[in-house]
């Protein structure tokens, strides 16, 4: 059954989560690779003081190839929206429209473990609406940096479908496919929007960044859950394209460390 009937199967779109490790020409080599891999985005967590910061190295990123960049996601937690919208649009220039912005709440108590105040759910909310307006405004009418935005409860997925361009679910790891797809079944009628899902695990490798450090893969794959794909290319393959046909995920961001793996996936998939 098609649950997006009636709008447009979206083109696929791949996007790999690349953080910098200690050795800096490990991850431009590894930067090329992705870019030579048919991957269309280079996207950097939101993690103060664990690697460089953000801007910066997308900025690197975008001279080294011609790749788009993104951030996987700015965390409202930590950001003032003029600030933030203000970098977004300066990495838009500077990229020449290669830059799209992801923003979400901030994983829990990521404020107060770094000094910060607290910042309630509903600040958290309103911060991304401010963001998003200041950054429309500094775009102004001749430039659209696009916007992902990961939700999870339905105040924020409404949001999303009020002002970004791509929406991403955070699906808890213990999430099934039914309950997954019923997020989709239940968004307003008459939503058009591009939907991103944040794979974490790829068979029995569960990569940096993209979840906790105690992710069971064994029991991601017994709630038949969408954060996890196939280690086999074939199987890969044909779960991505389920996925983009049952319930309507186009753009599938995965992290660095399971690109090579996928890198057959996306030469079949991409531009499909």
């Amino acid at each position: 059954m098609n649950d997006h009937a009636g709008r447009a199967i979206r083109p696929f779109r791949f996007g790999v989560v690349a953080p910098v490790g200690s050795d800096l020409a490990t991850w431009r080599d590894r930067v090329r690779r992705i870019a030579d891999s048919g991957y269309s985005t280079l996207l950097m967590p939101d993690v103060p003081t664990w690697q460089p910061a953000l801007a910066p190295t997308l900025a690197t990123a975008a001279a080294l190839t011609d790749l788009r960049v993104g951030s996987w996601v700015y965390a409202a937690a930590l950001r003032e929206p003029w600030n933030a919208a203000w970098e977004a649009h300066s990495l838009s220039v500077l990229t020449e429209g290669r830059f799209e912005m992801g923003l979400g709440a901030g994983r829990p108590g990521i404020e107060v473990e770094l000094g910060l105040p607290a910042v309630s759910p509903a600040e958290r909310r309103a911060r991304m609406r401010e963001t998003v307006a200041a950054l429309r405004r500094f775009d102004g009418p001749d430039l659209h940096t696009p916007v992902v935005m990961a939700v999870s409860g339905p105040k924020s997925q409404a949001l999303a479908l009020e002002v970004a361009d791509v929406l991403t679910f955070v699906l808890p790891t213990d999430e099934s496919r039914a309950e997954a797809t019923n997020r989709v079944r239940n968004l307003p009628d008459g939503w058009d929007i591009e939907l991103g899902l944040h794979v974490a695990a790829v068979g029995d490798g569960v990569a940096p960044f993209m979840a906790g450090p105690n992710v069971d893969t064994a029991a991601l794959r017994a709630a038949d859950s969408l954060v996890i794909l196939p280690s086999d290319p074939g199987a890969a393959a044909e779960e991505i394209e389920r996925r983009r046909e049952e319930i309507g995920f186009s753009y599938f961001v995965i992290g660095a460390d399971f690109a090579g793996t996928l890198a057959p996936v996306v030469a079949k998939l991409a531009g499909q």
